[in-house]
C-alpha cells in the first residue's frame, strides 16, 4: 500500500485577476506584485513541508507561483518541477481577455450559471474533467513507480485537521505539490468528490467545497493506493481541507 499527500494550489494574483478580466489559456499574464507577495506567503506557510514531486501548469502565472513556493521551502528547493499542459486553465474561448461580467451576462442569457456555461470556442466542464482524469492517472502512476519501488510507504494520519500547515501529511513521506488555476481546480474538486467518491471533512459544507478557490488558496487530499492495484480506479482519496487561505491572513497581520 502507498499513501501520499496531494496539495493543490491556485496561482497568485495577476493584473487580469485584479481587473476582473478572464485569462483562460489564451492570456498568459505574469503575477502582479500582489500575486508575488501571495506566493511568498504560501511558500513561508509551507516551508517546513517536504514535497517529493511537483507538477505545474505550463502557463507562467502558475510556474512563477511554484518557483516562489519552492524557493521558500527548506526541504524541496532541488525537486524537479514537471510542467504539464493537462493542468492549464479552462479555455473560455471568445470570452478570454474580456470582463468576467461579460461571461456572467452570456451565461444568464443562456439560462445557466457561469461554471456550467461554455462560451463559443471554449472548453466545457466535461472536457476539463477529461484532462483532470488524465492528469490524475499520470500522477498516481508516477507516485506508485517512484515511491513504491523505493519502499517509501506511509500511513494516513487519522483525525480532523488541526489548522496546521502539515494537516494530513505529518507522517507521510511521499507528497505531491500541484500548482494550477481557479476554474480548473473547481472542476477538479468536484471530480474527486463526485466521480472518485473522495471523502470530505465531516463539518465541511458542500457549498464551500465546490466554491471558487482564492489566489494561492490550497486544497489537500490524501491518496491511498492498494499494493495489488496501484491505479486511479482503486485509489481511496480523502479530502483534508479545501480553499484554505490561512497564509494570506498571516501575511496581512505581518504588514
Amino acid at each position: 500500500m502507498l499513501t501520499f499527500g496531494l496539495t493543490i494550489i491556485r496561482h497568485g494574483e495577476t493584473q487580469y485577476n485584479k481587473d476582473k478580466l478572464l485569462q483562460g489559456q489564451g492570456v498568459d499574464a505574469p503575477l502582479s506584485d500582489t500575486g508575488m507577495q501571495q506566493a511568498e506567503a504560501a511558500g513561508r506557510y509551507l516551508r517546513q513541508l517536504k514535497f517529493t514531486n511537483v507538477f505545474v501548469s505550463d502557463l507562467q502565472r502558475a510556474r512563477q507561483t511554484a518557483d516562489i513556493i519552492l524557493r521558500n521551502n527548506l526541504h524541496s528547493s532541488d525537486v524537479e518541477i514537471v510542467s504539464d499542459p493537462l493542468l492549464k486553465e479552462r479555455s473560455f474561448g471568445i470570452a478570454e481577455g474580456r470582463p468576467v461580467e461579460d461571461l456572467k451576462n452570456m451565461a444568464r442569457a443562456a439560462g445557466l450559471s457561469c461554471p456550467e456555461f461554455t462560451p463559443p470556442e471554449g472548453e466545457t466542464p466535461e472536457q476539463v474533467k477529461l484532462r483532470i482524469k488524465a492528469f490524475m492517472e499520470t500522477l498516481v502512476h508516477r507516485m506508485a513507480v517512484e515511491h513504491c519501488s523505493n519502499g517509501q510507504l506511509g500511513a494516513e494520519l487519522q483525525g480532523p485537521p488541526a489548522g496546521l500547515p502539515d494537516d494530513g501529511v505529518r507522517v507521510l513521506a511521499p507528497h505531491a505539490l500541484v500548482v494550477s488555476h481557479g476554474a480548473y481546480m473547481r472542476v477538479a474538486v468536484r471530480y474527486l468528490v463526485e466521480d472518485l467518491h473522495c471523502g470530505v471533512p465531516c463539518d465541511a459544507k458542500l457549498s464551500h467545497v465546490f466554491s471558487a478557490c482564492p489566489n494561492t488558496g490550497m486544497c489537500r487530499f490524501v491518496v491511498t493506493l492498494p499494493a495489488s492495484k496501484p491505479h486511479l480506479p482503486s485509489a481511496a482519496i480523502r479530502c483534508i481541507f479545501v480553499n484554505r487561505k490561512d497564509h494570506l491572513k498571516a501575511a496581512k497581520e505581518e504588514v
